[in-house]
């Protein structure tokens, strides 16, 4: 019987990051896997430990985090899901101090699966919204004329 893809989907979102559950990505996350992600060094982070780093990177800085999936899409043995993002700025991300601001964001992951694991992923978010959220960019509206 062929693995239910988007429920693989929901569970790794809900329990590991929304729950914090990382005991879980070494079930969910096939040891070869490859997460692209604008936060990685390169671009990549890879196999269980890379996935680790990554959750552990967003949820000390944003312990409250929720992901929200609004969409999920499977076509063989990928799923697409449009997600948004909230959380309250607590921790330190990339540098940048805790604000205690509430962000809401925007994103797209695709993740390939192979044998009820994740083999790859790629992930691509509203980084400049979240900075604008932050106060840490300036946010890009018009000035009236004077």
């Amino acid at each position: 019987m062929a693995e239910d893809l988007k429920e693989l989907t929901r569970t790794y979102v809900d329990q590991v990051w929304n729950r914090g559950k990382l005991e879980l990505v070494d079930e969910l996350v096939a040891p070869g896997c490859r997460t692209h992600d604008p936060a990685a060094p390169g671009g990549v982070f890879a196999g269980p430990e890379g996935v680790k780093q990554l959750v552990g990177m967003y949820r000390s800085a944003f312990p409250d985090t929720e992901f929200e999936l609004t969409d999920l899409i499977e076509e063989r043995d990928k799923v697409a899901a449009r997600i948004t993002a909230t959380g309250t700025h607590k921790g330190t991300l990339m540098g940048i101090a805790p604000t205690g601001k509430r962000v809401s964001i925007g994103g797209i992951m695709i993740t390939q699966f192979r044998d009820g694991k994740q083999v790859e992923s790629w992930s691509s978010y509203d980084q400049l919204g979240m900075l604008q959220q932050l106060g840490v960019v300036p946010s890009m509206q018009a000035t009236p004329k004077t």
